[in-house]
């Protein structure tokens, strides 16, 4: 079971991934995790993703299709995947299908998540970084504001860089001009499942596993 989860940063497709991952028992592969973990390891690439992500533009798809195609040959993807985060342009839909051609994946179903520009920058800016563990939060929905419910840690959280009013705005409208295309390069090569990212968390999750329940 192979599934592409699509849709503008902040809409939810990092918390569905997860859960979905759990609930079908295969891995999620976030481009946006691996890459900060490159980026708190400071390596090399780590250290280009990060220049570049600052901005609010996309890293470069030579190193966004090599992080890719190492993760689908991990032996933990043999039974599918959810690919969060890729692909966000047509050169790199171009690479997954080239990957998907080497790995024998002919029809991997598209899932894309909605949500309007106004609500998404109205979450992203209230995200904060726990200093202390690292755990990311949304200060809309803490009872308290000030502690981590992660770690515990009291005035511990920070305001990252990328979830910057002016850095949001930004990663939309690249989002707008380079990403939706896409949507259009995969009309005829695979299912397409379009839901309201808005809906509660679970009503997004279960309207998902219907479909894709309905198309096995």
């Amino acid at each position: 079971m192979e599934i592409i989860l699509f849709g503008a940063p902040g809409v939810g497709k990092g918390t569905q991934a997860k859960i979905l991952s759990s609930k079908l028992h295969i891995p999620h592969i976030s481009t946006g995790d691996i890459l900060r973990t490159a980026i708190s390891k400071k390596t090399e690439l780590g250290l280009k993703a990060k220049a570049i992500m600052d901005l609010g533009n996309l890293v470069p798809d030579d190193i966004m299709g090599g992080i890719i195609k190492d993760a689908l040959n991990d032996p933990k993807s043999k039974n599918g995947f959810i690919l969060d985060g890729f692909p966000r342009t047509i050169e790199q839909a171009d690479i997954l299908d080239k990957i998907f051609k080497e790995l024998g994946i002919t029809k991997a179903q598209l899932i894309l998540i909605t949500a309007e520009d106004e609500l998404i920058i109205k979450r992203l800016s209230a995200r904060r970084a726990c200093n202390a563990c690292g755990n990311i939060v949304n200060l809309n929905y803490l009872k308290d504001s000030k502690k981590c419910p992660a770690c515990g840690s009291v005035d511990s959280f920070i305001k990252r860089k990328d979830d910057e009013v002016d850095i949001i705005k930004n990663r939309l409208k690249v989002f707008h001009q380079t990403t939706e295309p896409v949507l259009k390069y995969y009309e005829n090569k695979s299912d397409l499942f379009v839901v309201d990212g808005t809906l509660p968390v679970d009503e997004v999750t279960r309207r998902i596993i219907n479909s894709i329940e309905a198309k096995k």
